[in-house]
């Protein structure tokens, strides 16, 4: 146990968001021991679940290091914003789903790490409903 928490927020509690609108919100993380990140990325980053290859593409990328002084304390809560891409969009489909998160990821002494993720929606496709026997055949 590392006694590290990863905390995202997006601004406003957003989950649904339109292309090109501005993804905003902040991280930081709680320690409960002297435990000291090495390095954080923070992305916004889009993911496929399904059948066939599983794809993942960052749409935006952050690093703060101790090495370079851009991680003075991690506990200090970080903003973040980027603009939205026209595709691809939150889809959940039979054989293919596209999830989007803000993915924080925390660099241990020792090669550790920690993610957290913060899952939103990119577009307001709607969810592909399986119709069942039944209704396959009603009148």
């Amino acid at each position: 146990m590392t006694g590290l928490e990863i905390i995202i927020r997006l601004d406003n509690d957003r989950r649904l968001y339109y292309p090109g609108e501005r993804l905003t919100g902040e991280f930081h993380i709680e320690s409960l021991s002297l435990v000291e990140p090495q390095a954080i990325e923070l992305s916004a980053l889009w993911y496929t679940e399904g059948q066939g290859d599983e794809d993942l593409a960052v749409h935006h990328f952050e690093r703060f290091a101790k090495d370079n002084g851009s991680l003075a304390d991690a506990r200090r809560p970080r903003r973040f914003s980027t603009t939205l891409p026209n595709s691809p969009l939150s889809y959940d489909g039979i054989l293919v789903r596209i999830f989007w998160c803000a993915r924080v990821r925390v660099f241990l002494a020792g090669g550790k790490e920690m993610v957290a993720e913060e899952p939103f929606r990119l577009g307001d496709v709607p969810r592909v409903m399986v119709a069942t026997a039944e209704e396959e055949t009603a009148p």
